[in-house]
């Protein structure tokens, strides 16, 4: 009775901590999670490499993240609205603005907002290929660039392609050595193998599923999303095959499991990034606010696994738009 009465005061501080907690709290958990969302709703570089690997359609991956980032979106919008009306300190209301006002501020987001439906409806309705799209969306970005307010100047264009460069430089270089190590693994026949005594396993498909998320949960902690998908995905990916499950479904799944390992700790890559810019806040702190967060993307794994048509719906009707094609 004592445990259970201890276990009940715990918990319940907990909660009261979380209703009336500092506002950095709320205001650094957001930004760590809401960071994470960019490698899920198109488009994403992690499905690219994905793709890559597993050689699946692009297109299909992009559509298929769209529903599972719009739902992640709105369940973090609740979130926040829900502990800001519990605890208004979190979020106090800022000064009102009229109608007009608002129609005005869009104007500094049209053009990233039609761009990005000029680069996905692109893809999705066939007029363009990924990587068609991919020209279009830099040529389109160089545009906006130049029409924003602050403008585009020579030195910020070299920046930006020397950036460019650095980062291209990069990927190159983790795909060859991908590449060799995947001429390594297919001679080998370690993924065969695995896949096999995996398979042959007298358990239920869904548990090994299971110890597959954690591990990319436990890799998010550590490392960048597109050399953990190069690394790991050879061995990985045939077993998933094998088990019968969707290669467009789980590589939504696991961009999502690389999200949450980036809000992870101890050692979660976004929470160390919020809390070098936000010094005064203690990393602890940064921890405790990303938890909702953590526990939305959980729900959302789960809700994958029940219906799985949340994330292939739209992927599915790329094969009806080519029928009719």
């Amino acid at each position: 009775m004592v445990h259970f009465s201890t276990g009940l005061l715990a918990s319940f501080s907990a909660v009261h901590w979380y209703i009336f907690s500092p506002p950095f709290t709320l205001a650094t958990g957001s930004l760590a999670a809401g960071g994470t969302l960019g490698i899920l709703i198109p488009p994403s570089i992690g499905f690219i490499v994905y793709a890559f690997i597993s050689e699946t359609s692009v297109a299909k991956l992009f559509m298929a993240g769209i529903c599972p980032g719009v739902i992640l979106a709105v369940m973090f919008g609740t979130i926040i609205y829900v502990r800001c009306r519990l605890n208004p300190e979190l979020g106090p209301a800022g000064p009102k603005t009229s109608f007009s006002e608002k129609i005005k501020a869009l104007k500094d987001v049209l053009l990233i907002v039609l761009l990005f439906i000029i680069v996905i409806g692109g893809i999705y309705t066939g007029i363009m290929t990924p990587t068609e799209a991919g020209g279009v969306g830099a040529a389109g970005a160089l545009c906006c660039a130049f029409l924003s307010r602050e403008g585009m100047s020579w030195k910020k264009l070299m920046e930006a392609l020397d950036e460019g460069m650095q980062m291209s430089a990069m990927i190159s270089c983790i795909i060859i050595g991908v590449s060799i190590l995947g001429y390594f693994i297919v001679a080998t026949e370690i993924p065969l193998r695995m896949s096999d005594m995996i398979v042959g396993l007298q358990v239920n498909r869904y548990v090994i599923f299971t110890v597959v998320l954690l591990i990319y949960l436990a890799l998010g902690m550590m490392m960048n999303i597109i050399p953990m998908i190069m690394l790991t995905m050879p061995i990985i990916f045939p077993t998933i095959q094998a088990l019968g499950f969707d290669p467009i479904w789980f590589g939504v799944v696991t961009v999502i499991m690389m999200e949450m390992g980036q809000i992870t700790p101890p050692v979660g890559i976004n929470v160390f990034a919020i809390s070098g810019v936000a010094k005064d806040v203690p990393m602890g702190t940064v921890f405790k606010g990303v938890i909702p967060f953590l526990a939305a993307q959980i729900f959302m794994i789960v809700i994958l696994v029940l219906f799985p048509d949340v994330a292939l719906f739209l992927a599915n009707t790329l094969k009806t738009l080519a029928k009719i094609g």
